[in-house]
C-alpha cells in the first residue's frame, strides 16, 4: 500500500511539472553587406547557434513598373561561417498584396524562390532548410497573401523546405479576421509593440502592456509553432510640433547627453533640442525620445512568454547581431533570458 502512495505521489509530481522545452538562441542580420566580424561570430560561438536569421532583400510594389520589386538586397562580402546554416528572410510591405492580383503573386513566389536560391549559393552554402516570410499581413490582404504563400511553398525549389511566417501581437488576438498561416511555424515578434508616431514618453519597442493585452488570453490557444524574436536595438524618435518625424540615425545616446545640444526632461526618455543640428537635419525645439532595452526588460518578457507558450523546442531570435548593440548586454544577461524561456 505504501508503494502504491509513492507511485502515485511521484506520478503527480511528473504531471504538476510543466516540461522545459530546449531552446536554441541565435540572431537576426539585418544589414546589406554580410561580413563575419569575430566579435560577432563570437556570440553565435557562445551560444552554440547552428543557425543565423538573415535578411535578404525588402520587397516593395514599383509604381514605375506596376509589379513588386526587390529593395536593398544584400551582398555577401564574406561567407557565412562553417557549422552555421542560413536561414534566409524575405521582407514584403504588407501594400504589396493589395496591388498585385492572383497572377501576380504566383509569379512573385517564383521570383523570390529563384532570388533566395542564388543568395544562399552568394552566401558560401548549398542548400536551406528554411525561408521566412516578414510580412505584417492584414485583413485586407490576408487572401492574397496567404495565396503567395501556398504558391511559394509549391516551389520546386522550396521542396523539403520548410516555410515559416513572422507573427505579430494583433494576428494572436485577432486570429479570426488575421486567419491562421498556411505554413508549418511562425516567429512571435516582441517588439514594435507600442504606437511609435505618438508622441509622448512611452517605450514603442517593448510595452509590457501591451503584451498583456494581446497575448495573455489568446497566446497558449494558438495552433502553429512558435519561435520567439525579442529586441536588443534602441533609436532615437524625433517628434516635430508634437508630430512624428522619423527615427535618426545621427543621434546616439551620447549624442543626447552633450548639454550644448540637448537637455533631458527630468527622469523621462525625452530630450529637447537647444540649437539648430544641421548635421542630423533636426531643429531648436525638436523633441527626441530615447528608446532602448535593457536585460531587465527581456527577463520580464521572458517569464511572461514562458507562462503561454507550448513547452515545444524553438528558437529564440534577438534583433540584432551588431557590435554596438551587444556590447550593452553580458554573456550571463543573454543566458538569464534564455533560461527563463
Amino acid at each position: 500500500m505504501r508503494k502504491i502512495s509513492i507511485l502515485v505521489i511521484f506520478a503527480f509530481f511528473l504531471l504538476g511539472c510543466k516540461q522545459k522545452p530546449v531552446i536554441h538562441p541565435t540572431f537576426y542580420y539585418w544589414k546589406t553587406d554580410y561580413r563575419n566580424k569575430p566579435a560577432e561570430t563570437a556570440y553565435l560561438n557562445q551560444f552554440k547557434s547552428k543557425s543565423l536569421y538573415v535578411r535578404i532583400m525588402d520587397v516593395d510594389f514599383n509604381p514605375d513598373v506596376q509589379q513588386a520589386a526587390p529593395v536593398s538586397p544584400i551582398k555577401f562580402s564574406d561567407p557565412v561561417p562553417d557549422g552555421i546554416a542560413i536561414i534566409p528572410v524575405v521582407f514584403i510591405v504588407n501594400n504589396v498584396f493589395n496591388k498585385i492580383d492572383s497572377q501576380q503573386t504566383g509569379i512573385l513566389a517564383s521570383r523570390i524562390a529563384k532570388f533566395v536560391d542564388d543568395k544562399v549559393k552568394q552566401a558560401g552554402k548549398q542548400n536551406y532548410t528554411e525561408l521566412q516570410i516578414d510580412c505584417d499581413w492584414t485583413k485586407t490582404t490576408r487572401a492574397s497573401y496567404f495565396k503567395f504563400l501556398k504558391e511559394l511553398k509549391a516551389n520546386p525549389l522550396l521542396k523539403h523546405k520548410a516555410v515559416s511566417v513572422t507573427l505579430r501581437l494583433h494576428q494572436v488576438k485577432n486570429v479570426v479576421s488575421s486567419g491562421i498561416p498556411p505554413v508549418e511555424k511562425a516567429m512571435l515578434m516582441c517588439y514594435n509593440m507600442g504606437n511609435l508616431r505618438k508622441y509622448g514618453e512611452q517605450n514603442s519597442i517593448l510595452d509590457q502592456h501591451e503584451m498583456n493585452l494581446y497575448l495573455k488570453d489568446f497566446l497558449a490557444q494558438y495552433p502553429l509553432q512558435l519561435d520567439v524574436a525579442l529586441p536588443i536595438f534602441e533609436w532615437a524618435v524625433v517628434f516635430r510640433n508634437q508630430e512624428y518625424a522619423g527615427i535618426s540615425k545621427h543621434i546616439s545616446k551620447t549624442v543626447l547627453q552633450n548639454p550644448k545640444l540637448f537637455r533631458q526632461r527630468g527622469n523621462t526618455i525625452l530630450f529637447d533640442l537647444l540649437v539648430d543640428y544641421p548635421t542630423a537635419g533636426l531643429k531648436k525645439g525638436d523633441v527626441v525620445r530615447w528608446e532602448e532595452i535593457s536585460a531587465s526588460n527581456l527577463s520580464t518578457t521572458a517569464k511572461f512568454l514562458s507562462r503561454y507558450l507550448k513547452p515545444e523546442e524553438r528558437n529564440l531570435v534577438f534583433y540584432h547581431l551588431d557590435t554596438d548593440l551587444l556590447k550593452h548586454f553580458t554573456h550571463d544577461d543573454f543566458q538569464k533570458i534564455i533560461a527563463y524561456l
